[in-house]
């Protein structure tokens, strides 16, 4: 239940950041790719808050969500849905497909993978 309690803060955090950067940043960077490098960091610590995964489980459904979200903004599911586009779903589906978000995304979970492989060891005996 600690660990568990661990995330939940770091959920929190990356939620917070997330936020911070979706009000106070619109460049060409900060908003568009590290908001999305970032925001597998909440969707990974919120999966681990709720559910005990192992952390390769976690990453593999971050991923997956991840591309998910992405895929659905490049065949414009709005359009197809009849949905206006709104501040919600903007905010939760983005608006457009980039390339570029699905390697900030990649390199997100690549740096989770990281993270957790080296906690992972630090804490076994040798």
């Amino acid at each position: 239940m600690l660990k568990q309690l661990h995330y939940l803060y770091l959920t929190v955090f990356f939620l917070v950041v997330e936020i911070c950067i979706a009000l106070f940043f619109h460049d060409r960077f900060i908003r568009p790719i590290f908001g999305d490098y970032l925001i597998v960091f909440l969707v990974y610590c919120g999966l681990k808050t709720v559910i005990k995964f192992k952390p390769i489980t976690a990453i593999i459904i971050t991923i997956l969500f991840a591309y998910a979200v992405e895929i659905t903004q490049y065949i414009n599911i709005l359009k197809i849905l009849n949905i206006q586009p709104n501040l919600a779903t903007k905010l939760i589906l983005g608006s457009s497909f980039e390339w570029v978000d699905m390697l900030a995304y990649t390199l997100g979970v690549l740096t989770i993978y990281y993270i957790e492989y080296n906690a992972i060891n630090k804490k076994s005996p040798k």
